[in-house]
């Protein structure tokens, strides 16, 4: 018994070993991998930001008085970019229709005149709303630029001293920010970038290394070895899950820790242990993949068609609450889901196994149906 498990294992060993010389001798495979552990990861924190950043607008000043020219001087950097002024609702209306800039402010004649007076004053903003998110934001900043700006010409109404509020209650925000304080984009969208490859790289990598074995046709020659098939997918599993795993710590140690400056709040060892658990769930849908596939590029449409609703029902992209409710129960099959959950509270909030149980758990039964869906399909084909 002892002899035939040592043998076991090191046939095992021998298999694992082999796919990794494999892997190593495809220099293409090896530089997309590279670059999406580190290019990758870098433009995406470097160049998706979340907050408004020197959105575009114009001005149309009917009134040309000092108040109006104070309005627009609150529309400045960082958030927004006065490209200048136009003169007509036509000149307006083309510039938002090419795209040129995101929102026109039109201020009405007689606008200085009638806050003087004490009258309601309307400003018209146009926005380009084709990116609802952007144009989301634009009206969202605008609306607090001008609400500040008409709370202090309420103020001065009033009495310059201010002294009528003096009595008045007044409500303290006193707000703190826990986890990313500075609201730094960078560290939030590199890990989830990260996140992504890996998802990616765990359906694709097993799935490419079985079809290689087809199209050069020596998995036939496998199969008519002494190697069970066990013996022929576990290899593939752990050979990609290895150097995922060395993809990701180059990814956490090298780009979002020096680059990006994120400071890793809970434990490094519980993030890679889940993380080796994910891989292994998500990677029996690449033997899944394999099943199906005969050709790399097959490989890769059916990795896309895989990789949509598991992205779309992860709350990567769309916050859970925001979802339909059929949706949001269908979120519990999405295994990047469990991970996206335990990865943000493991890295950002320091959370521990008390914290994540439940995550974990729903990973760990998920990922067993799936890792063994895929493990039934290639035995059955392999087998």
């Amino acid at each position: 018994m002892m002899a035939s498990l040592l043998l076991w294992w090191d046939r095992l060993l021998a298999m694992t070993i082999k796919e990794l010389k494999q892997l190593s001798r495809d220099p293409v495979l090896l530089i997309v991998i590279a670059y999406f552990f580190t290019m990758d990861i870098y433009l995406a924190g470097s160049g998706i930001k979340m907050n408004l950043d020197n959105a575009s607008i114009v001005v149309m000043d009917h009134d040309h008085s000092a108040m109006s020219r104070e309005l627009v001087h609150r529309f400045r950097p960082p958030y927004f970019n006065l490209q200048g002024e136009i003169f007509s609702d036509q000149m307006a209306r083309d510039l938002l229709d090419r795209g040129e800039v995101l929102a026109v402010l039109d201020i009405p004649a007689d606008f200085q005149r009638n806050l003087m007076r004490g009258k309601t004053v309307s400003a018209q903003l146009m926005v380009d709303a084709s990116n609802s998110v952007l144009g989301t934001l634009v009206s969202s900043y605008a609306g607090r630029i001008v609400a500040r700006f008409g709370l202090e010409q309420a103020e001065r109404k009033l009495g310059s001293n201010g002294s009528r509020w003096q009595d008045a209650p007044i409500i303290l925000d006193r707000h703190r920010v826990y986890y990313n304080p500075n609201q730094k984009d960078p560290w939030f969208m590199s890990i989830s970038e990260l996140l992504t490859v890996i998802t990616m790289l765990s359906l694709m990598l097993p799935a490419a290394a079985a079809v290689r074995e087809k199209e050069r046709g020596t998995i036939e020659q496998l199969a008519v070895s002494p190697l069970t098939s066990s013996q022929i997918l576990l290899p593939k599993v752990l050979a990609m899950g290895l150097v995922i795993l060395a993809g990701a710590a180059v990814s956490l140690f090298v780009v979002i820790v020096q680059v990006f400056g994120l400071p890793i709040q809970g434990s490094i060892p519980l993030f890679f242990a889940v993380t080796a658990l994910y891989v292994f769930a998500t990677a029996g849908l690449g033997l899944f993949i394999a099943t199906l596939s005969r050709t790399l590029g097959q490989v890769v449409m059916l990795v896309i068609l895989i990789m949509l609703p598991l992205i779309l029902l992860s709350g990567a992209w769309t916050p859970p609450e925001a979802m339909p409710p059929a949706l949001r129960q269908a979120m519990y099959l999405s295994p990047l889901f469990y991970y996206i959950e335990m990865s943000y509270a493991i890295l950002m909030k320091g959370a521990g196994l008390k914290i994540l149980g439940d995550s974990l758990l729903g990973l760990s039964l998920l990922g067993s149906v799936v890792f063994g869906f895929g493990v039934w399909r290639f035995r059955r084909q392999f087998g």
